[in-house]
């Protein structure tokens, strides 16, 4: 299967490849064999070591395990989530990863908090009065290909709590999103439910904590960026959630302001996108235009931002989670949106005019992509991730998860099969050059790298 994918791909190489999202592929097309893998790498082999079923010539390697001490002293830390990784030098690969914890059992710190002398209150977000300081934050592991082996690994966000997923920049950072809305209390020195970006940096460097306030204070999963435009997109982790995008004033300068919107459908004020009712169901494939909605006091403790928006008239998902730029469109899941329950994946494709007061003329579209409403085929869709040649990864949470793609003819075909851990797969995302798959088993605390014969190593670039 994977040769005669190759061959589909030299076959095409001439010709010009156009728009480049998962509709590229439209003048040459493979000879897919039917079967429960289709369009994919052929069926899922056992593990002699039982943690990872992978298909054949495909080899996994555990390069990080939660506890284990890191250069600067501190522990890995567990529950690790979203990542994304950034070319570093000569053959390394730089990783940023979030790790989603509330307590100090598996901190970077230490059970007892006995490592947090090694730091000063204002290194953290939230210091917790040196008592219960934010255990979330951001881990850097500096990964050689060549080798196969972690050269570096540091604490490079500390003080946040629950950093679920969060996206990568066109400026070589990481946005990382706190998936709480805990305010300041007697524990907590601080409210929380902010972003905060952290660069992608080889050296042992620990952030400033600056909370990224114009973007919204809620139960923040995932963000992606237009490189083109710089606009933030973002998904909100609850069932009657909304989609937002944060327009900086300055390209690339978050921290400095900018607007919050929310996305709604033109002509359908609150549109339910959930899909739970069948009265109202609407099909796959289904397309919408699209309009946005300012949003104010988006630093609110009432947690209301998502109640007020649909009042005004934005669209309600259920728990948007993972979410990632491909080619000129973007792509988010609903982990239990759909008639089912099972989940959702939307693409976006933006307006010409994205951001400014003529996209009117020509409005963004909003496509259900994907809604199998069947298990066997994809359910709980969480973290994604778009491949280099066009796939759509995405990592499966809850019950007996495995790693999904969907390829550019719309097939659903397994990759991986966690079958060592009662655990979701987290972080989903491919090296720059597209040779090794990088993903957590979160609550056994490890981040593994798979490599194997990825099709269309040759990375698609805009024509």
């Amino acid at each position: 299967m994977v040769q005669t994918r190759r061959n589909f791909i030299r076959t095409c190489s001439a010709v010009s490849l156009g728009f480049m999202g998962l509709n590229v592929f439209t003048q040459c097309k493979p000879t897919v064999p039917k079967g429960e893998n289709n369009g994919g790498y052929g069926p899922l082999l056992n593990d002699p070591d039982g943690l990872i079923k992978l298909p054949k010539g495909f080899n996994y390697k555990i390069i990080s395990k939660v506890g284990t001490k890191m250069a600067d002293g501190f522990l890995v830390p567990g529950k690790p989530d979203g990542m994304a990784t950034f070319q570093g030098k000569n053959d390394t690969v730089i990783i940023v990863r979030n790790h989603e914890l509330t307590s100090a059992s598996e901190g970077a710190f230490g059970p007892k908090n006995e490592l947090l002398k090694k730091l000063k209150p204002n290194q953290l977000y939230d210091y917790g009065k040196g008592k219960t300081p934010g255990y979330g934050g951001t881990t850097t592991l500096i990964y050689n290909q060549t080798s196969g082996l972690v050269e570096q690994e540091f604490l490079s966000l500390a003080g946040t709590i629950r950093n679920c997923a969060g996206g990568k920049t066109p400026w070589n950072s990481w946005i990382t999103c706190e998936e709480t809305v805990l305010p300041k209390h007697k524990f907590w020195e601080k409210n929380h439910g902010y972003n905060f970006e952290v660069p992608a940096t080889d050296t042992p460097w620990l952030t400033e904590p600056i909370p990224l306030t114009g973007m919204g204070r809620f139960n923040h999963e995932a963000v992606c960026v237009d490189p083109k435009t710089s606009i933030v997109y973002q998904t909100e982790d609850r069932q009657d959630g909304l989609i937002y995008r944060y327009i900086p004033d300055t390209p690339g300068k978050l921290a400095e302001g900018g607007k919050l919107q929310a996305l709604a459908i033109r002509g359908q004020k609150s549109k339910d996108l959930r899909n739970w009712d069948a009265t109202t169901a609407f099909e796959e494939k289904s397309t919408f235009e699209v309009e946005w909605i300012d949003m104010k006091d988006v630093e609110s403790r009432k947690d209301d931002l998502r109640l007020r928006g649909f009042k005004q008239g934005a669209a309600k998902f259920s728990r948007g989670e993972g979410m990632w730029f491909g080619k000129g469109e973007f792509y988010f899941a609903c982990t239990d949106g759909g008639r089912t329950k099972t989940g959702q994946v939307f693409r976006y494709i933006p307006s010409q005019f994205e951001g400014t007061n003529q996209e009117a003329e020509a409005p963004a579209t909003l496509e259900l992509f994907a809604e199998p409403n069947n298990r066997k085929l994809l359910q709980y869709c969480d973290n994604l991730t778009v491949a280099p040649w066009g796939d759509i990864v995405l990592a499966e949470d809850h019950g007996h998860p495995f790693l999904v793609g969907i390829n550019p003819k719309g097939e659903y075909f397994k990759i991986a099969e966690n079958v060592g851990y009662q655990s979701e797969f987290a972080g989903v995302t491919f090296s720059p050059d597209g040779s090794t798959l990088f993903v957590n088993v979160q609550h056994a605390g490890l981040t593994m790298a798979i490599t194997g014969p990825w099709v269309g190593r040759e990375i698609l670039k805009d024509s």
